[in-house]
């Protein structure tokens, strides 16, 4: 096997099973505690895409939707894949980072727990959704390293506006938690880029 998708493939592994123990978390806060919960199909369908690209990543590493299948040599695109690798590895840990650093305030959906407090404090500090920044530029670069022509699409044209959108929607839902507190907080971080929007 290839060794760029080889260590694409131990990366997934390691960090499913970080994305595994967050994971059963979210779901036992979301069955109490919760306060309020939209109703939209952001709540779902951006988790739904994330899964269909971890089942890309995992197609890629056997070369389905691999450049290579065009007779394309791919060993010329090493130090491109390099970076993609590098991206994916860098990112896809700094999006666990992001999420666990919320601590009990994390949940898999769109919501505002009873006791929810607003994190402003390390990668919040600058950026109200890391999180999703990390793993838009996480599948950026498994995309990359793989040369996977099923991957980046699905990213930039699906899971960007997906994440967009629900990002959008968790600011409605925290600024009317928070009101002043949140509005305080938007004005010193930006949306996905630090001090813009």
């Amino acid at each position: 096997m290839d060794p760029v998708n080889l260590l694409v493939a131990v990366n997934i592994i390691a960090t499913l099973g970080a994305n595994v123990s967050s994971a059963k978390k979210g779901v036992k806060s979301a069955l109490a505690d919760v306060k309020k919960r939209p109703k939209s199909f952001l709540q779902k369908t951006p988790l739904n895409i994330a899964a269909v690209l971890i089942l890309l990543q995992i197609l890629g590493i056997f070369n389905l939707g691999s450049i290579s299948n065009f007779g394309i040599n791919v060993e010329e695109y090493q130090n491109l894949r390099a970076v993609g690798l590098l991206m994916f590895i860098v990112f896809s840990w700094l999006q666990i980072k992001s999420f666990k650093s919320l601590g009990k305030n994390y949940s898999q959906q769109v919501v505002v727990y009873k006791k929810h407090e607003l994190v402003t404090t390390g990668f919040y500090k600058v950026i109200r959704h890391p999180q999703y920044l990390f793993q838009i530029l996480s599948d950026l670069g498994a995309g990359i390293a793989l040369l996977n022509y099923l991957i980046l699409p699905t990213v930039i044209l699906v899971l960007i506006p997906l994440l967009l959108m629900r990002a959008k929607l968790e600011e409605e839902l925290l600024h009317d938690e928070f009101k002043d507190e949140f509005v305080e907080y938007k004005k010193k971080s930006g949306f996905f880029v630090p001090f813009i929007g």
